[in-house]
């Protein structure tokens, strides 16, 4: 089964589900769904940065400081953000992710999703999927904040992770 045959819990803006679909046809029709953002960081504090791979459906190629992705449907976002980075990571056993918050992402282009941001600590050594990292590594966040004006960021994670500082200054 593609990615695109995945079935979704479709939501309205109060993140409600009223139905489900195929991830192709709710990329395709701009339909509310979940996703889960999950910061990981290693031993060290630094967090891990990747490229996704070109072959991606959204965001093709560019930068990301969070790993996750959609909830699938019947799925809570807590059980998506678990399944999400142990896939992306290649790690199993991997702690529960606290979740931390949770927003509306909208572009105002048509794509809109809710979004759960969650943190956990990896301090095992990683193997991300090759279908869906392009390149990796554990950078420090001065770094990684030199970095946001060089390379081209996906959009919803550049956005979750202003939100992420912003979070964590008031709290």
């Amino acid at each position: 089964m593609s990615s695109a045959d995945e079935v979704l819990d479709v939501v309205d803006r109060d993140d409600v589900v009223v139905g489900r679909a195929r991830r192709g046809d709710v990329y395709a029709r701009g339909m509310l769904h979940r996703c889960a953002f999950i910061q990981v960081r290693d031993a060290r504090g630094r967090l891990f940065v990747h490229r996704r791979t070109a072959g991606k459906l959204v965001f093709p190629s560019l930068y990301d400081m969070f790993v996750g992705g959609v909830v699938g449907a019947g799925e809570t976002y807590d059980e998506a953000a678990l399944r999400e980075a142990e896939e992306e990571l290649g790690v199993y056993g991997l702690a529960a992710p606290e979740f931390l918050f949770k927003f509306l992402y909208d572009d105002g282009a048509g794509r809109a999703w809710w979004s759960a941001v969650y943190e956990v600590r990896c301090d095992t050594a990683v193997e991300p999927q090759v279908e869906e990292v392009a390149w990796h590594a554990f950078l420090p966040e001065d770094e990684v904040l030199r970095r946001l004006t060089e390379w081209e960021w996906v959009p919803d994670g550049l956005d979750a992770y202003t939100r992420l500082r912003a979070f964590r200054d008031v709290g």
